[in-house]
C-alpha cells in the first residue's frame, strides 16, 4: 500500500529517502474540510495498523508541490476530539510520504489583546487531556521522545511569514491549553489557565502533536482564533451565528495561508537537516533483542527508519 501510494504521486518523499521535495501534510480543523486549487486530485483511504483515520486522504499537488490533506473531524464534521484516532492519522500521512505538518485549528482567546480573527503560531502545549491513546510505543518497545520544544519552529517562520502575506493579523509564540471536551471550560477553569499563563485554548492539537514528534515528522500549528473563552466579561453576549461567522472567515484565510506557505517550504533546502526528522534517534530504550515483533510490525512507518539500522 505505501509503495503504491508513493509511487503514484511524483517528487513523494520515500520513507528512508531525504530527497526532497518532501511532502506537506494539511490537518484541517473546525471550518476546513477541504483544500482548494489542487491539481491531480484523489481522496484515498490509507491503511494504519492502528485503526481508521477520521476521512480518506485528499493527494494532489500546489504549484508543483505534492500535498496531503485531512481533514480532523471528517468531512461534515462526524468526529468529535474525544474520539478522533490521532494515532492513525499521524501514522496515514507518514505512510502517505509526508514529512511536514501543518496543523489548522480553531481555538479561544485566552488574553484580551488575541481578538476574534487572528491567528496565533503556538510554540508551547499544556496537556489537559485524558481519554486519548499518546503514544505509537508501549510494552513491548518502549520510548521517550523529547517535547520541550513541541513545534518545529523552521515551520513557524514559513507559517508566520505566510499568515502576513496574507494581510491576517498574527501573534508568533503562545501556548494552547489543550482540553479533552466536547464541552467548553468552566468560568473557574478559563481564569485558571489565564493564571497559568496559556494564550489561547482548543480540543484537538495532543496528543496530534507528541505523535508527529514520535513520527519524526515536522508539525507546526495555526491557531485560528474564533472568541474569547469564558473568562472575557463580553464572553455571554456572543451569539452562536456570530462565533460561525468568524470560524468561516478565519477557513477562508487559513486557505489563503496555505497557498502562500507551500512555495516557501518547497524551496526550503534546510528542511533536510530539521532536527524533528530524527526525534527517535536516542529515543528507544528497549534492548534489540527483547523488542516485541507485532510491536515493530506495526511501527514500520512511524519508526522504521530507527528499527531497521
Amino acid at each position: 500500500m505505501f509503495r503504491e501510494l508513493t509511487e503514484q504521486t511524483e517528487g513523494i518523499y520515500i520513507m528512508g529517502n531525504d530527497s526532497r521535495p518532501g511532502v506537506i501534510g494539511i490537518i484541517g480543523g473546525s471550518g476546513i474540510y477541504d483544500i482548494e486549487g489542487l491539481t491531480n486530485t484523489r481522496w484515498e483511504h490509507v491503511e494504519s495498523p492502528f485503526g481508521a483515520t477520521s476521512d480518506a486522504l485528499l493527494f494532489g499537488e500546489l504549484d508543483g508541490q505534492a500535498l496531503v490533506f485531512l481533514p480532523r473531524h471528517g468531512r461534515g464534521h462526524k468526529i468529535p476530539p474525544s474520539e478522533i484516532n490521532f494515532r492513525a492519522n499521524i501514522d496515514a500521512l507518514k505512510r502517505a510520504g509526508v514529512t511536514d505538518v501543518i496543523s489548522v485549528s480553531a481555538v479561544g482567546s485566552l488574553r484580551e489583546d488575541l481578538r476574534p480573527g487572528m491567528f496565533v503560531i503556538v510554540d508551547q502545549f499544556i496537556d489537559r487531556t485524558f481519554a486519548r491513546e499518546k503514544s505509537f510505543f508501549g510494552s513491548g518497545l518502549v520510548a521517550h521522545v523529547s517535547m520541550a520544544h513541541p513545534v518545529c519552529s523552521r515551520l513557524g517562520d514559513h507559517l508566520e511569514a505566510a499568515v502576513r502575506e496574507a494581510g491576517v493579523e498574527v501573534a508568533r509564540g503562545g501556548t494552547y491549553l489543550v482540553m479533552e471536551g466536547p464541552q467548553f471550560s468552566s468560568l473557574a477553569e478559563s481564569k485558571l489557565y489565564r493564571s497559568w499563563g496559556c494564550d489561547v485554548i482548543g480540543m484537538t492539537n495532543m496528543p496530534e502533536a507528541k505523535l508527529a514528534r514520535e513520527a519524526e515528522l515536522c508539525y507546526a500549528t495555526v491557531a485560528m482564533v474564533t472568541d474569547f473563552d469564558c473568562w472575557h466579561p463580553d464572553h455571554d453576549s456572543v451569539t452562536v451565528d456570530a462565533v460561525i461567522k468568524v470560524l468561516l472567515e478565519n477557513a477562508g484565510k487559513a486557505r489563503d495561508t496555505i497557498r502562500k506557505a507551500v512555495p516557501k517550504l518547497h524551496a526550503d533546502s534546510k528542511a533536510v537537516s530539521c532536527s524533528c526528522r530524527s526525534a527517535l534517534a536516542h529515543a528507544l530504550v528497549t534492548a534489540p533483542e527483547v523488542r516485541d515483533p507485532e510491536m515493530i510490525k506495526r511501527l514500520d512507518a512511524v519508526a522504521g527508519r530507527v528499527l531497521k539500522s
